[in-house]
């Protein structure tokens, strides 16, 4: 039995010293240049590797568990936070990066919790920290699954309650549409151009948006075009996805975004269309007796929390390109609130809460 506790005053420290290192997406080296040395003191083997992700591996007892974070946030430079009444802020001009530094914090406290034991008392760990999945689970992506030893992860990435598992997540598929019209003046020859806005509009106002069905969503959440009020804009960008947990529903509803596009071009005659579309991360769904569900609930019960309450997800995240690698994973909240806002917010109770929950996890393999 791991008799090891997390260090709430500690874990604070750390949370904070991380999210005043800048890192959004992209630019997540001096993030990654300060865990390293953290992670060395800590008995951590680490390796860079060719995407950008951080990776270690803690030898120890029995078959590893892989910890996942992400070191990247959303936009967000200059973080000033605050600490009030036991919760973490930002002093409300940025976000304050709890998404996921929360997350590599609680990775932190666990490792240092873990060498207040016997070195011969220690459970084998695997460690993920991943780049740019704010943008796409790119880092996930480029991970070289082949190198990790686990058969199951935990990934530190979500909010809401501790005993909330996503055991079951979308797929999504992204587009990159550009539709091109023809420029002209807007006041003095209006009908000698091809309005690039108007035609990308009626392939929108076609498509079946927002929520599809139970398991499917629609959104088109950026366009951008034109140079000025008078002149008939030649060009205009968009950016949209769909996400399902049956995939034949997917290709359906992408599909029809497509169609949708191509036709409004096709009845402006003059109009082109550009269109990419690229399927981001693919679903997963674990047996509800599966042996890390198993882990989770055990967990959760030494802790004296309440059992598992397990979820189908509307989002996706490492856990969907891990599960679809061979490594079994969940998300576990880490109590961050209002992400990838000036509001979010989180409370050092439920940072400790979740290593508690991690070290009790690794103590207990199926």
């Amino acid at each position: 039995m791991i008799n090891a506790r997390p260090n709430a005053e500690r874990l604070l420290d750390t949370f904070v010293s991380l999210v005043r290192i800048d890192s959004p997406s992209g630019e997540e080296a001096a993030v990654r240049a300060e865990l390293q040395p953290r992670l060395h003191a800590l008995g951590v083997e680490t390796r860079v590797d060719p995407t950008g992700n951080l990776l270690g591996r803690v030898p120890g007892q029995g078959e590893p568990l892989l910890l996942s974070a992400h070191m990247d946030t959303v936009p967000g430079r200059g973080i000033q936070p605050i600490v009030k009444d036991g919760v973490v802020y930002s002093d409300g001009t940025t976000i304050l990066g709890a998404d996921d530094k929360s997350g590599i914090a609680v990775l932190l406290e666990v490792l240092a919790a873990l060498q207040e034991i016997e070195a011969d008392e220690r459970p084998a760990l695997e460690i993920a920290l991943s780049v740019g999945e704010e943008v796409g689970l790119l880092g996930a992506k480029g991970l070289d699954v082949d190198g990790f030893q686990a058969t199951q992860a935990l990934v530190l990435d979500m909010g809401g309650p501790l005993n909330a598992i996503v055991y079951a997540a979308p797929a999504s598929d992204k587009f990159d549409a550009v539709v091109y019209g023809k420029a002209a003046h807007a006041g003095a020859n209006p009908e000698t151009g091809i309005n690039a806005i108007s035609v990308a509009a009626q392939g929108i106002a076609a498509m079946s948006l927002g929520r599809i069905d139970g398991e499917t969503t629609a959104n088109v959440g950026m366009i951008q075009g034109g140079t000025a009020v008078n002149v008939v804009p030649d060009r205009v960008s968009l950016r949209g996805e769909a996400r399902s947990h049956d995939v034949t529903k997917l290709d359906a509803q992408i599909l029809s975004m497509r169609a949708a596009l191509e036709t409004a071009v096709s009845v402006n005659k003059g109009a082109r269309l550009e269109l990419e579309i690229e399927r981001a991360y693919t679903s997963f769904r674990l047996d509800e007796d599966a042996p890390l569900l198993k882990r989770v609930a055990a967990a959760l019960a030494a802790m004296g929390e309440e059992p598992p309450v397990l979820q189908i997800g509307g989002g996706g995240s490492d856990a969907n390109i891990l599960n679809a690698r061979g490594i079994a994973a969940v998300p576990i909240s880490t109590g961050m609130e209002g992400v990838h806002t000036t509001a979010e917010r989180i409370a050092v109770a439920d940072m400790a809460r979740c290593a508690e929950f991690v070290l009790h996890a690794l103590d207990r393999a199926e």
